[in-house]
């Protein structure tokens, strides 16, 4: 009733000289696959995500008093100051709220 390992191995078929060999040609098309992997990554992530942040840091560069943005928690306000690592938002008629640079999500239309 117990599962013997010298009985099992005995038992399976020799491995052929075809494909399972590990010559130079299985570690060609290893690297060439872990080539296409890396690319693959590159150009559906890593690029997409430069993209978003460049556009991001010329949004934020631009912004000036009187915008209307929107903060990556989801206030809406008006920019009523502009420092060099916050702006000032006002968010309501005597309410003000100082954010970093990068809290901004976006400008708002």
């Amino acid at each position: 009733m117990f599962f013997d390992l010298q009985t099992a191995f005995a038992a399976a078929p020799a491995p052929s000289g075809g494909a399972q060999g590990g010559g130079p040609a299985s570690l060609i098309s290893t690297l060439v696959m872990f080539l296409a992997i890396i690319v693959i990554f590159y150009f559906f992530m890593i690029r997409p995500q430069q993209k978003r942040q460049k556009e991001h840091t010329l949004m934020l560069q631009s912004l000036k008093k009187g915008d209307k943005v929107i903060t990556s928690a989801g206030i809406h306000g008006t920019i009523v100051d502009v420092d060099d690592k916050t702006y000032v938002l006002q968010v309501g008629e005597n309410t003000r709220i100082t954010f970093d640079r990068a809290a901004i999500a976006g400008k708002v239309q």
